[in-house]
């Protein structure tokens, strides 16, 4: 178990790691995919690699063991994702109802809205080009 597992971490080159980075999103984001669970925002950005940002309000979800699945299942899909065009920094923020979804569910929603981001933000940065 050891050996293999540092290979399936998620490193920190691949997370938002401080306020600066979040508020860069927050403030301009250049795509945003919206569900009734859960919003994702998106900044493009020049590091070579997606980075993820996970906010997860004690509000939305109640239960400490809920939040740390929901963060589980998203980093495990965001760890999965090829390295395409255009690289973003990415936000997920958790709505109310997020802990009821089972993690089959979770990783579907997750798809669902990763490809209209992608699509939101490849035409985003066609049209500013």
């Amino acid at each position: 178990m050891g050996a293999s597992q540092p290979a399936s971490r998620f490193p920190k080159a691949k997370r938002l790691l401080n306020a600066g980075d979040y508020s860069r999103v927050f403030e301009q984001p250049d795509a945003r995919a919206s569900h009734r669970h859960l919003l994702l925002l998106a900044r493009n950005n020049e590091r070579g690699r997606h980075r993820l940002g996970l906010v997860i309000a004690k509000k939305n979800v109640k239960r400490a063991v809920e939040r740390n699945r929901i963060k589980r299942v998203t980093r495990e899909f965001f760890r999965q994702l090829p390295d395409s065009q255009p690289h973003m920094d990415v936000i997920m923020l958790a709505r109310r109802g997020l802990d009821e979804l089972d993690n089959a569910l979770l990783s579907s929603i997750l798809q669902q809205q990763w490809q209209k981001l992608m699509t939101k933000s490849r035409a985003g940065s066609e049209k500013g080009s």
